[in-house]
């Protein structure tokens, strides 16, 4: 987890992403084992717990920027802020104690703004699936 605190501002709870495996020009991969000590499982839903949409959203963009940062193609005081999600699907319930795997393709990157795909699999199947425009740029530049 110490790499992802390098390649990422987030902090638990809201630290989706456990390890990249891949990171180049066109394509990320990652993952994430979501356990019943996640937060969100006490609500939703106590008597079947199951990962929010939002959530495998969020890992997707998570494992993006994280991505992006361990290529080098951001520099390391780069935040990034989700201006738009397109094409949210999701096919597959993700239960505690199941790995995800973020597979993300890089459709345009740019100094201050940044186009994903991405699916999120358990095993061979398709979990979510989404595309995201995110805004980027340093805290001074935010701010």
């Amino acid at each position: 987890m110490s790499e992802m605190y390098e390649l990422l501002p987030h902090r638990e709870p809201f630290l989706y992403v456990e390890r990249i495996e891949k990171s180049d020009d066109e394509e990320i991969v990652g993952y994430r084992k979501y356990t019943m000590e996640d937060y969100f499982f006490a609500g939703h839903f106590p008597d079947y717990p199951v990962v929010p949409g939002v959530i495998l959203v969020e890992s997707m963009a998570q494992c993006g920027g994280a991505g992006l940062k361990k290529a080098a193609k951001m520099g390391s005081d780069t935040l990034f802020f989700l201006a738009g999600i397109e094409k949210a699907k999701f096919r597959r319930q993700v239960r505690p104690d199941e790995e995800v795997k973020f597979v993300i393709k890089n459709e345009r990157v740019s100094p201050r703004m940044i186009k994903q795909s991405g699916q999120a699999l358990v095993g061979d199947e398709v979990a979510a699936e989404a595309s995201w425009t995110c805004i980027a740029g340093s805290k001074q530049e935010m701010g």
